[in-house]
């Protein structure tokens, strides 16, 4: 016969739960107090802290500098500092390729991808690695201009120098924290509080966001500090605590008791619910369009619950769009595996940074492409070091309707393997930024692939003509709208010519660090006369910049919005004023190390026109 009050039944056991859980944790509190004062009692082993630079850079995402120098580039983050703690703009520091948000808000700016985790904001990287490795007990980042760029510090247990690979690579993050913006671009030492991680290391990496920077960030050196032996308080606190074991298992007796609870609830007043609560109930679309917004490890999660969520995030139309950056340093071959059958309608990839370190190998990769490669609309590589020749042949075969590569920084690809992108002649987006395509596959994929839009060859230093390459643009990519050339040693003014008269849709043209282009030959005129569409221009570092360019530029492209003329001796105030009042878009004008443009013409320009940044730069 059942009991006439069974919630009183019910309510007198919740209630005896409660009491014994509260005497339980009462005494587990005054042991643990008993343990933390005899611990702290006790002096600790002496551990000597061992104190070094960065032996070397390993990989990074991007620099300012050119492949052949030393100037501006990520290698000097090797050894001691070469500039703090002096402040300002100087050669011998690395310094990322972009900064602030103007690259953003430019012709070649690319859509972001869905689903990208809040906490990841990283937008370039370097790896360095150091003598020896430790336990880590301070990272001190040398910042000698416009600080505030580094959002996470992360430690490897691989060691760099060891001759056997390990069988496990893992990474731990030591720190991160959202951008911050950093008042006054002074030099600063930036030693944030890390965490403790439970095995010594010798490779750190350092993860940036300059979208808050008014300029480039420049950093001097990175000091690792640690000790060899992992700091244990006491032997007694590495002991199993039989408290603990015990919590445990009443853990699990709380959980049957209040899952007994449930039930009895739930037979009482709720046994019309259906299984899955009001979600049966939900139209099919409504629940992808609510699922839509989790992460993909939430949604992994998810899956887990219950099967009509299971079969909800299992669905390919949740992995249209996916990007896998945010989680590098957990992508495997296994990853991949286990979302191959989630993706084979996946339009956008998103691989960059990944596969590192044996991570994801040729086939893995090969298997993956063969069963969700066929929908492929954009296709995101950036710094894929597990590339090679079969990678893209895989990629030219089974993306037919690819649109988007990009292969950014991926300079282990050998020079030949880049002929088989000429068999994607759907490409509307390339991006070989410092790859080492040669000139035979560049002319190749220009050929073929004529609806090109947005192209980037900024320093491909293996291309030896680049009035040819100018030459064959000219004649097959009518449709160019965006071209970066950034540090191209050899085009000259024959190559613009060709350029401008074929590509006249060109709105974004990158020809920083030319030094074979001279203003003299009306190369610069010529442009502004041809490519009336032009938003942004970068002459960056061109000295044979004058008045008759700019003037040219306010006459015929009056849609230009960012305009980079660093180091010109040759342009006037009164020049800069005809082109300010008549590009009443410009948002980004720099004239940083320009002779005649001083600090008093920076501040009445910026009082005569507000809404354009006018960045002039300095060195102490």
């Amino acid at each position: 016969m059942p009991p006439v009050f069974p919630m009183l039944t019910v309510l007198s056991m919740f209630y005896y739960m409660c009491l014994r859980r509260r005497a339980r944790t009462a005494t587990r509190g005054e042991m643990n107090s008993r343990r933390a004062i005899e611990s702290n009692t006790r002096a600790l082993p002496i551990n000597v802290e061992i104190v070094q630079y960065a032996k070397e850079v390993l990989d990074f995402s991007s620099h300012y500098g050119s492949e052949n120098s030393m100037s501006y580039t990520m290698w000097n983050l090797a050894g001691i500092p070469n500039v703090y703690p002096s402040s300002g703009d100087f050669t011998q520091t690395a310094v990322f390729r972009t900064y602030g948000t103007w690259w953003d808000h430019c012709p070649s700016a690319r859509l972001p991808f869905r689903r990208t985790p809040p906490t990841f904001c990283s937008q370039d990287y370097v790896e360095l690695a150091f003598e020896e490795p430790v336990y880590p007990t301070a990272v001190h980042i040398l910042e000698t201009y416009h600080p505030g760029a580094v959002v996470r510090i992360l430690a490897c247990s691989a060691n760099p120098y060891s001759q056997n690979p390990p069988a496990e690579v893992r990474w731990e993050i030591l720190w991160s924290e959202a951008p911050t913006k950093v008042n006054g671009p002074q030099a600063r030492q930036f030693t944030p509080c890390i965490k403790q991680i439970n095995f010594p290391t010798n490779l750190i990496r350092l993860e940036v966001n300059s979208s808050l920077l008014d300029y480039y960030t420049e950093l001097d050196a990175v000091v690792l500090h640690g000790v060899k032996e992992r700091p244990v308080l006491s032997l007694k606190t590495s002991m199993i605590d039989m408290n603990d074991i015990d919590e445990d298992e009443d853990e699990e007796k709380y959980d049957c008791g209040m899952d007994t609870l449930n039930k009895q609830f739930s037979i009482v007043t709720l046994r019309e619910w259906p299984t899955n609560g009001y979600f049966d109930k939900l139209p099919y679309e409504l629940i992808q369009l609510i699922l839509s917004h989790l992460t993909v490890p939430d949604l992994c999660r998810l899956a887990q619950t219950c099967k009509l969520l299971y079969q909800h995030c299992c669905d390919p139309l949740q992995y249209i769009h996916l990007s896998l950056q945010p989680y590098w340093a957990r992508i495997n071959d296994t990853s991949l595996e286990y979302l191959q059958s989630r993706c084979t309608l996946i339009q956008w990839l998103n691989l960059s940074w990944t596969g590192n370190r044996g991570a994801i190998s040729v086939s893995g990769f090969s298997r993956f492409l063969k069963v969700c490669g066929s929908e492929l609309v954009r296709l995101e590589l950036s710094c894929g070091h597990f590339l090679n020749e079969t990678c893209l042949e895989v990629i030219t075969e089974m993306c037919p309707n690819l649109q988007e590569l990009n292969l950014s920084s991926c300079d282990k690809i050998p020079p030949q393997a880049f002929n088989h992108i000429a068999k994607v002649g759907s490409l509307k987006r390339l991006i070989l930024y410092r790859t080492k395509v040669e000139q035979t596959a560049l002319l190749s994929i220009l050929n073929f692939c004529s609806e090109l839009q947005h192209l980037s060859l900024g320093s491909c230093v293996m291309i030896e003509d680049y009035d040819l390459i100018a030459s064959m643009m000219g004649a097959k990519c009518k449709k160019l709208r965006s071209l970066d050339l950034w540090r191209c040693k050899n085009i000259t003014e024959s190559g613009i010519a060709e350029l401008a008269s074929g590509c006249q849709l060109l709105e974004e043209l990158d020809l920083g660090w030319c030094p074979t282009l001279q203003s003299s030959t009306g190369c610069f005129t010529n442009l502004a006369r041809k490519l009336p569409n032009l938003q942004k221009l970068f002459l960056t570092a061109n000295r044979s910049v004058c008045d008759t360019d700019i003037e040219e530029l306010a006459a015929n492209c009056t849609r230009l919005r960012q305009l980079d003329i660093l180091g010109t001796r040759m342009v006037s105030p009164a020049s800069l004023r005809k082109l300010l009042e008549s590009c009443k878009d410009l948002s980004l004008l720099d004239v940083s190390f320009c002779s005649q443009i001083d600090n008093r013409v920076v501040l009445e320009l910026n009082a005569n026109f507000p809404n354009v940044f006018i960045k002039k730069s300095f060195t102490q």
